[in-house]
C-alpha cells in the first residue's frame, strides 16, 4: 500500500512533528527468497515436540483471554532469572530483578521513558544497532556518539569509553556485547570502567546482550557485574537464541529499584498472556534450544573461516552473524546474491555487508553464490 507522505501540503492531513518529516520507518528488507540471511534469525523453527507444548500452552492462555494478562508476570521473571544463573553461572537474580516486555525494543524503550527525556542525553559507539537513536529520538533523548576502534576489530577499551562519557556525561551509555552490526564482544574492565564513570554524574549504563548466548567459550557476560553496579542494566532476547523472533519477548535484569522505575512507564498490561505461555514453554524447552545455539556457533566459526580464506576482513563475532568487508561494489554484491536467492544485509560502514548464520545449506548456498557474485583469489593458507 502507498506510504503517507508526511510533508504533504494537503491542509486537510494533521501536521506531523517537525523532527519526523521525511523519515521512513524501520525496516529491513523482507523478501521470499530461499535463503534469509538478513536479519540475525535463528533458522531453526521448533521441534515437533516444542511446536505441540507451545500450542497446548497458548491454547490454555485462550481459556481466559476474556480478562487481561498478569500485568507482573512474576511467574515468567522467575523462570527467566533461572535461565540466567544457568547459562551465565551467576547467583540467581531475585524476580524483582527481572523485567519482560515485548522484544528488546521495548525494554530499551521503556529504559529511555523512565531515564532519557528532554535534557537529557544517551551515548554510544559506533558502528552501533540503527535502532538506538529511534529509541533516542521517540523519547526526545539528544544522541551522541564517540567511535569504535578500525576495522576490521572494532574493538571498544575503556579509555575510549569513560573519555566519551566524561566528555558528554550522558544520562544513558549503551554497549553492545556482541555488538550488532560487527559481532565484537566487550571484555568486563570496559564495562566496570563505564559503570564507574556514569555513576560519578549518576547516569544509567545499558549493556545489550541480545546476542549474548552466542558468545564463544570463556566470554563472560555483564551479569556477572549486576551485584558490584547498581546502576548496570543487562538486556537479553529470546527472539535469537531462543528461535522466538516471531513471539516478541526481551528481558531486562537490574537493581529493582530500576525496575521499578520502568514498571511506571510501561503500558498497562503490556505482555499479552499468550506471549507469557509461549515464553515460558520455550524456558522448559531450552536445552533443546541451546543445543541449536552450539551448532550456530560452530557454523559461524568455519565461515568466517571461509571469508577469511577468500581474502576478505572479517571483524571477530561472538553473534550469529558476520560482518566481511567486501571487495567489489557492496550493493552489486548484495544485489547478486539477492539474484542467487540469498538475502544479506547491506549495513555498517562503507563497503561491509553483514550475513546471518543459518542453516548448513543456508551457508552453503551463501558461499557458492558469494564466488560469483564477488569473486577473489583465494588465500592459499
Amino acid at each position: 500500500m502507498p506510504q503517507l507522505d508526511l510533508a504533504s501540503p494537503d491542509t486537510a492531513l494533521p501536521a506531523v512533528r517537525d523532527d519526523l518529516l521525511g523519515l521512513e520507518p524501520y525496516g529491513a528488507p523482507q523478501i521470499d527468497v530461499p535463503h534469509l540471511l538478513n536479519v540475525n534469525e535463528n533458522p531453526f523453527p521448533p521441534s515437533a515436540a516444542l511446536a505441540e507444548d507451545l500450542g497446548r500452552a497458548v491454547r490454555s492462555a485462550a481459556a481466559d483471554l476474556n480478562r487481561y494478562p498478569d500485568r507482573e508476570f512474576l511467574d515468567l521473571r522467575k523462570d527467566l532469572a533461572a535461565f540466567l544463573a544457568d547459562e551465565s553461572a551467576i547467583d540467581e537474580p531475585r524476580a524483582e530483578q527481572v523485567w519482560a516486555a515485548n522484544g528488546s525494543n521495548e525494554i530499551m524503550v521503556q529504559l529511555f521513558q523512565a531515564y532519557g527525556g528532554p535534557g537529557r542525553s544517551a551515548l554510544s559507539f559506533t558502528p552501533h544497532y540503527s535502532m538506538y537513536p529511534e529509541y533516542a529520538r521517540d523519547t526526545f533523548t539528544a544522541w551522541v556518539t564517540a567511535e569504535r576502534g578500525p576495522a576490521p576489530e572494532f574493538a571498544l577499551d575503556a579509555d575510549a569509553v569513560t573519555a566519551a562519557i566524561a566528555r558528554h556525561r550522558p544520562a544513558i551509555v549503551l554497549l553492545t556485547s556482541p555488538n550488532n552490526p560487527t559481532g565484537t564482544a566487550l571484555e568486563l574492565d570496559v564495562v566496570r570502567a563505564a559503570a564507574r564513570a556514569q555513576a560519578e554524574h549518576r547516569g544509567l549504563l545499558v549493556v545489550d546482550e541480545a546476542y549474548g548466548e552466542f558468545r564463544r567459550d570463556g566470554v563472560p557476560s555483564a551479569l556477572t557485574l549486576l551485584p558490584e553496579h547498581a546502576n548496570l542494566v543487562v538486556s537479553r532476547t529470546m527472539s535469537k537464541a531462543f528461535a522466538l523472533a516471531g513471539a516478541r519477548l526481551g528481558y531486562l535484569v537490574a537493581d529493582p529499584a530500576i525496575v521499578d522505575a520502568v514498571r511506571v512507564v510501561r503500558l498497562p498490561y503490556h505482555l499479552s498472556a499468550a506471549t507469557q505461555a509461549v515464553a515460558r514453554t520455550a524456558l522448559a524447552h531450552r536445552a533443546e534450544l541451546l543445543g541449536q545455539v552450539a551448532t550456530l556457533r560452530a557454523e559461524r566459526d568455519a565461515l568466517s573461516a571461509h571469508l577469511v580464506r577468500r581474502g576478505h576482513d572479517v571483524a571477530p563475532s561472538d553473534a550469529n552473524f558476520i560482518l566481511f568487508r567486501t571487495v567489489a561494489d557492496r550493493h552489486d554484491v548484495w544485489q547478486r546474491l539477492l539474484d542467487r536467492g540469498v538475502l544479506i544485509r547491506e549495513v555498517g560502514p562503507a563497503g561491509w555487508l553483514r550475513v546471518s548464520v543459518g542453516t548448513p545449506d543456508d551457508n552453503a548456498a551463501f558461499r557458492d553464490a558469494l564466488d560469483i557474485a564477488d569473486p577473489v583469489e583465494a588465500d592459499p593458507r
